[in-house]
């Protein structure tokens, strides 16, 4: 195992976090949100911290250095804005099931990087490559079971909606995996594995919050609705990142999804594009079991050409503008104008 210190912190400030996710130069009203939600989001944090504390301490480091690596806080961002988007003045009813989702949302990162090989995430070394495999895999058990013992805080409702996104996301994985290295696979399939993957887990968030706030039906279905469309068009676009992106912005090398043969709508969309020469020799490559870098480059290279990149870019606006139409029955104030900001920045995020 590679000695890595424990992390009881994120790299960034939680306040960085927050203004890089609202992106540059919010407006004023916004602006003024920032040191409310930064304040939602230590609560959080303290709460994820006083649940993972192990009898051994290896698992206890290994758990928090993964919390440390996992992710931007968008779940528990969200969840915050959404429940005083609702008119509540405190997240404290909420803040053990937003701990509850990111643990969940960690722990399928931890899981990820094992099945993809992933050498580093966020900058730093992946779970796999600090901690050694087993002790990676046993770490995602972990939060899992930690995450189920903060949702256990709440009725049953929502213990069990919690449990289904679980179920939704092992069965996305499994349709990810039975399709490796098939450009065949249609778009109905890629999106069904999207959103079990990634936006169920969002759209069970927010109702569970919306719920928790006593919101009527309409509200409760419409953050559901967000939810699933903010995920979408946020799977796009990491999907693109992972193609176009920079490496340096995103804390983690290029290629997975080619590299693993990972059918995202960006190869079938860039196959289904080519002429029938280029389309051949995309597809051999593709489905190389070893690819070397001069592969990868050639793989972009040809999915530059058929200009499938500003098709799903459109297509990720569109999702995160159906997100955005889906608030109608939200209340209008500032944090609904920053849940419209937050699924924007969904489809247009660099990093």
């Amino acid at each position: 195992m590679t000695s890595i210190p424990a992390s009881d912190t994120l790299d960034a400030s939680l306040e960085s976090l927050v203004a890089r996710t609202l992106g540059p130069d919010p407006a004023v009203e916004l602006a003024q949100l920032v040191p409310p939600l930064v304040q939602d989001l230590e609560v959080v944090e303290r709460r994820l911290h006083q649940v993972l504390g192990s009898t051994y301490p290896e698992l206890t480091e290994a758990a928090r250095y993964a919390t440390s690596t996992g992710g931007k806080r968008v779940r528990p961002l969200l969840m915050a804005a959404a429940f005083r988007a609702l008119g509540q003045e405190s997240t404290g009813p909420i803040v053990s099931l937003a701990a509850s989702f990111q643990l969940i949302h960690t722990a399928t990162l931890v899981h990820d990087d094992v099945i993809d090989h992933a050498e580093t995430r966020r900058g730093r070394p992946s779970m796999p490559r600090a901690f050694g495999i087993p002790l990676a895999i046993v770490s995602g058990d972990y939060l899992f079971v930690r995450a189920f013992e903060l949702a256990a805080e709440y009725p049953k409702p929502i213990i069990l909606r919690c449990g289904e996104s679980c179920a939704d996301l092992v069965e996305g994985e499994v349709l990810q995996e039975s399709s490796r290295f098939d450009l065949s696979t249609g778009r109905e399939r890629y999106f069904r594995a999207v959103d079990r993957k990634t936006a169920a887990i969002i759209s069970a968030a927010l109702a569970s919050v919306a719920e928790i706030a006593g919101a009527p039906p309409a509200q409760v279905d419409a953050l559901a609705t967000y939810g699933r469309g903010l995920g979408v068009a946020f799977q796009l676009r990491d999907d693109l990142l992972d193609v176009f992106g920079d490496p340096d912005l995103l804390g983690k090398p290029l290629f997975t999804d080619f590299r693993e043969g990972n059918p995202t709508l960006v190869a079938l969309e860039a196959y289904h594009r080519l002429d029938a020469k280029r389309q051949a020799e995309f597809e051999h490559l593709f489905q190389l079991r070893r690819k070397r870098t001069k592969h990868l480059l050639r793989l972009r290279e040809l999915t530059e050409l058929s200009g499938a990149g500003t098709q799903i870019a459109r297509e990720a606006e569109q999702w995160a503008d159906g997100a955005v139409r889906a608030l109608e029955p939200i209340p209008p104030g500032p944090y609904r104008r920053l849940l419209e900001r937050l699924a924007r920045a969904a489809a247009e995020r660099r990093f």
